[in-house]
């Protein structure tokens, strides 16, 4: 099979290789779909991701779908959760899997992910995809995920403000994902153009430069001091500072984006000042139902967000395509139906 394996900074070599064993309780999935997300191009181009590095080459990819081969789901249309947590721990007790310890994670540490033919993974991570939804929205719902669990930690609230903070892919579903809870105002920060126009294709109110943030762009918005809400999704220490100001006095800030470097700050007397509630977003927790519920259900809509598609032969040149942010998402198609 076609495996496209990391051996270093910026070196993404596809090569064939045996195909994996299943081992009992895991299905044999050929995969169809790969988003290629920010995360994966922090290991593209830094060989890591926060205090984790490059040890031993590496598959990336966690955002996928594929047509299960062979397991109790044979001949079905799959997405793939990318995270095994150990189920054992005292946080996943808790039913915090997303913060196991132990977590093995799709296309990171030395756990291989997506980007190859086919690929091993637990039954019990596998989730039927309807007909309705296709292969590359299937690999959408695990972005979607994030989204939807960044919003559940700013419970957001029907007839609520909402800023958005960075509209990458994430951020442009986050948008969609407070509409449909209800937000009464959505205001979204984004320095490429190009976003901020998709930020208000997809229901903001309003969308600004980061520089007309700071020269109070949303305040004609933002009534009553500031958001009840703000989504951090840039990974930038002035995205953090842009929704601690934006936010009202006993606001909800939700931090979701990942930095280059291991180390975050922020402005400590806002925050204290106004009371912030400050929470962390890690990936997400058992949210493919929810995610395919919506998808399905036409509340969320994931495909015009794809407006870069290549083939695994291709996966360089997805990758720099991806670092250019020119498009919103960029997605490997290997398995074409």
């Amino acid at each position: 099979m076609r495996v496209a394996r990391l051996y270093g900074v910026g070196d993404l070599r596809v090569d064939e290789e045996p195909i994996v064993d299943a081992p009992a309780g895991h299905s044999l999935v050929r995969v169809t779909a790969v988003g290629i997300c920010g995360s994966d191009l922090h290991w593209f181009a830094e060989g890591g991701i926060g205090d984790a590095g490059l040890t031993v080459p590496l598959v990336l990819g966690h955002e996928c779908a594929g047509v299960v081969e062979q397991g109790p789901l044979a001949g079905r249309r799959v997405a793939i959760d990318p995270a095994i947590p150990c189920m054992a721990c005292e946080t996943c007790r808790r039913g915090w899997q997303n913060l196991c310890p132990q977590v093995r994670f799709a296309g990171h540490g030395v756990t291989d992910g997506a980007l190859r033919d086919v690929m091993a993974w637990p039954d019990h991570l596998l989730y039927p995809l309807p007909d309705g939804v296709s292969d590359v929205a299937g690999a959408m719902l695990e972005p979607l995920g994030v989204a939807l669990h960044a919003v559940d930690l700013g419970h957001v609230r029907a007839g609520g403000s909402v800023a958005i903070v960075g509209c990458g892919p994430i951020g442009l579903l986050a948008i969609q994902l407070v509409r449909a809870v209800g937000a009464a105002t959505v205001a979204a920060v984004e320095p490429l153009a190009h976003r901020r126009r998709a930020a208000v294709g997809f229901g903001a109110d309003l969308a600004v430069t980061p520089e007309q943030a700071h020269a109070g762009a949303l305040e004609d918005v933002i009534a009553g001091g500031g958001v009840d809400v703000a989504i951090e999704i840039a990974g930038t220490d002035d995205a953090i500072a842009l929704a601690m100001h934006t936010a009202a006095p006993g606001a909800r800030v939700v931090l979701a984006g990942i930095p280059d470097t291991d180390r975050s700050s922020f402005p400590a007397s806002v925050a204290r000042r106004k009371g912030l509630t400050i929470l962390m977003s890690r990936r997400m927790n058992g949210m493919y139902p929810r995610t395919t519920a919506l998808v399905r259900g036409g509340r969320v809509d994931v495909e015009p967000i794809v407006t870069d598609r290549f083939e695994l032969a291709q996966v360089e040149a997805a990758f720099t395509a991806a670092t250019a942010r020119a498009g919103l998402k960029t997605v490997v198609e290997i398995s074409r139906r």
